[in-house]
């Protein structure tokens, strides 16, 4: 028996966007956006590349030299926009033996006129390099204070009468400093808190000033910023986006990757908010 053929029918579609060339589209977006953003920061960071290359001194500057300054050009933009305050350094054993002598000037223009010394940590650590860095920074006339590295799981009261023990300070001296970082392992904050106002209660009555506290801008804002109020505060924070020191800090450390004349290894710089004669003024009488 024949079969009956069914001719069927083609229907044709309304024409589609291409979705490659709807890709396209995106890709060429995304790129404009991405070229955008990196000749703004180009531009925004034109002084301190342009310095950091060299392109300012009358040398051209060798692979060596250059590796010597900053190693971030935003380092450079925020030595510029800080122009009358005063710059420092903070040192361990972890920057090695320091040759005191050469350290002078950082990125061959902005002299270091303090620096903050760490002297132990926790109940049982003398920094290895404190003695000699404490008399180097003295004998080379850097105004120095001392630090105390909190260790939050150990008695907050041996942590002082180490510091106490191992810190003598002296007129011109900057008032020591308590450097809080981590959050205790097996017990309560309140616990944490209740421990650091017994070291700076007891570090405070020992060399009757008040001691400053070191701290991370999240751990500052989290935890400290409302309950140690009375306290001034010493902030790191190495964030491309800041350039600029918070009016409530007195110390900034805003990178941990310089380069300086006399250290080995990479050294934290840090911005006191204010002049030579304010920095003074907070010394040890």
């Amino acid at each position: 028996m024949a079969r009956k053929t069914t001719k069927r029918t083609s229907y044709s579609r309304k024409p589609q966007p291409s979705r490659s060339l709807f890709g396209r589209v995106i890709r060429f977006v995304v790129f404009s956006f991405l070229a955008l953003l990196f000749i703004g920061t180009i531009y925004h960071y034109r002084a301190g590349l342009a310095y950091y290359l060299g392109f300012k001194t009358d040398k051209v500057l060798d692979e060596d030299e250059v590796g010597k300054h900053l190693s971030d050009v935003r380092n450079i933009r925020v030595l510029e926009n800080h122009k009358g305050k005063v710059v420092g350094i903070d040192v361990s054993e972890f920057q090695g033996k320091v040759d005191w002598e050469e350290v002078e000037i950082l990125d061959e223009k902005y002299p270091v006129q303090f620096v903050f010394i760490r002297a132990t940590a926790g109940n049982d650590r003398v920094d290895r390099q404190f003695k000699r860095n404490w008399e180097g920074a003295k004998e080379n006339k850097i105004m120095r204070g001392a630090y105390h590295y909190y260790r939050p799981n150990e008695n907050s009261i041996e942590q002082a009468d180490l510091f106490i023990k191992t810190v003598k300070l002296q007129k011109g001296d900057l008032p020591p400093v308590l450097d809080i970082e981590k959050l205790p392992k097996n017990q309560p904050l309140d616990s944490l808190k209740k421990g650091l106002k017994r070291w700076l209660t007891k570090v405070e009555k020992h060399y009757q000033v008040r001691p400053i506290i070191y701290s991370g801008e999240r751990y500052y804002s989290d935890f400290l910023k409302e309950e140690f109020g009375e306290y001034l505060f010493w902030i790191a924070n190495y964030n491309f986006y800041r350039e600029k020191i918070e009016d409530d800090w007195l110390f900034w450390q805003f990178t941990e990757k310089a380069s300086l004349p006399g250290i080995k290894h990479r050294v934290d710089v840090n911005i006191y908010n204010g002049d030579i004669e304010q920095l003074q003024f907070i010394t040890v009488e």
